[in-house]
Formats: structure tokens, C-alpha cells, sequence
């Protein structure tokens, strides 16, 4: 299966089957740069902020999920689960979904702008996963040294740091480099360009490896 990053949070996921899905589509008033247009097949949004659901960026007529639920859509199981978007539980900025995927025999796990502590709760209920997509940036989500708690409970094959400040971005939000800071330098992957694929058989390092894009045209 293949990730594709599209910028912030959001990332095109496509099974070798061809199923795609989109998680958190977002709009340039907040994130401050255009997010290509591209098609899918579903569309994730975590909550209803303008920088996670922009769905008119996503071509065609995707199934829109953005509810606590569980569905199967063309070959792919895809679930998700109710957290909250800021420490006093969602008190300040509302709820926020997670939502799981597994394609390919991969399981996947998008945290969208996930905002509370990591808890027993939340990581049992989060459970085994190959490739964690998490937001590091702080102020308005978890920030490095919390999303590491989170990754070191749940433990995952793979982890893709987002919702961080690059060069384009216009957030008041933290670089990625305080999350980086937290792994050894032999865990980071740096990718050229905004893809990469995975399979069953890339999941046997004894530790987590944190992959980093190319920021460039972010």
C-alpha cells in the first residue's frame, strides 16, 4: 500500500487494489498554501474544522466519513473512535475522531487533531498498529514530547509525524524538530519527495522508525 502526503494532515492512502482514501483535506485560509485537488474513494475528516474537512478538494463523489463507526468499503475495514480535540475534554475545541484503516494486511491509524493526553483508555482502545499518522505541532493539538508518550504506548512499526509548521504554512504551530529531537538519529527516515510504500514485510525493526517527507512544496 501506498501513503501519500498532500500537506498538514492530510494523506492520500491507496490500497494495491486501488482503493483510495483521503484523511483531512484542508482549506488555504488556514493552513495558508492550496491543497492539490486529487481523487478518492472515501474521505476522513476528524472533526469539523476548515483545515481537516475541506472535502471540495477531493474530486468525484467519495463516501464522507466523519462519525464514530465501522465500515468496510471496497476490500478496506476502516473504523474510528471518539477523542476530544483539547485537554478539558473537547471543552475548547470540540470532539475529534480517530480513525483506523487496514489495507494490504497494514494497519494504519490517523490521530487527526488529537488534543488529550495519552491514556490507558485511548491506546487500548487505539490498539496494535503498523503505521501511526499523529499531529506534533502543539497550541492547538498535542505537542512533541506528548505525541512521544502516544508513540510509545502504542508502540508502531512506523511513525509519520504531521500537523507541524513548515515553510508555507502559516499556523501558529511547532516545527518538527522538538519531535525528532525525542528519536535516535538511525530511527529517522528522511523519504525524497511525499510518497512511500509499505507491505507486511517492512514491519520487522526492532524499533519505531519516525518517517519525514520532503517539506519543500509545503
Amino acid at each position: 500500500m501506498k501513503i501519500e502526503w498532500l500537506g498538514h494532515s492530510c494523506f492520500k492512502l491507496t490500497e494495491s487494489t486501488g482503493t483510495t482514501i483521503v484523511t483531512d483535506p484542508f482549506d488555504k485560509n488556514i493552513v495558508g498554501y492550496e491543497m492539490s485537488k486529487t481523487g478518492a474513494d472515501v474521505v476522513t475528516c476528524s472533526h469539523q474544522h476548515s483545515d481537516h474537512n475541506a472535502i471540495v478538494r477531493v474530486e468525484g463523489e467519495p463516501l464522507v466519513l466523519s462519525e464514530c463507526g465501522f465500515w468496510e468499503v471496497k476490500g478496506v475495514d476502516i473504523s474510528s473512535m471518539l477523542s476530544y480535540h483539547d485537554e478539558k475534554l473537547g471543552k475548547k475545541r470540540g470532539e475529534n475522531k480517530i480513525f483506523k484503516f487496514r489495507m494490504d494486511g497494514v494497519d494504519l491509524c490517523h490521530m487527526g487533531d488529537i488534543g488529550e493526553e495519552c491514556t490507558v483508555r485511548l491506546a487500548d482502545g487505539i490498539g496494535s498498529v503498523n503505521v501511526l499518522m499523529i499531529p506534533v505541532g502543539g497550541n492547538y493539538t498535542i505537542d512533541a514530547k506528548q505525541a512521544k508518550k502516544y508513540v510509545d504506548y502504542i508502540m508502531p512499526d512506523v511513525v509519520i509525524p504531521m500537523h507541524f509548521k513548515t515553510l508555507k504554512n502559516e499556523m501558529d504551530i511547532d516545527k518538527i524538530d522538538e519531535f525528532l529531537d525525542l528519536f535516535d538519529e538511525e530511527q529517522i527516515k528522511r523519504v525524497q519527495g511525499s510518497t512511500i510504500e509499505f507491505d507486511r514485510a517492512h514491519f520487522e525493526s526492532d524499533s519505531t522508525i519516525v518517517v519525514v517527507f520532503d517539506q519543500e512544496m509545503f
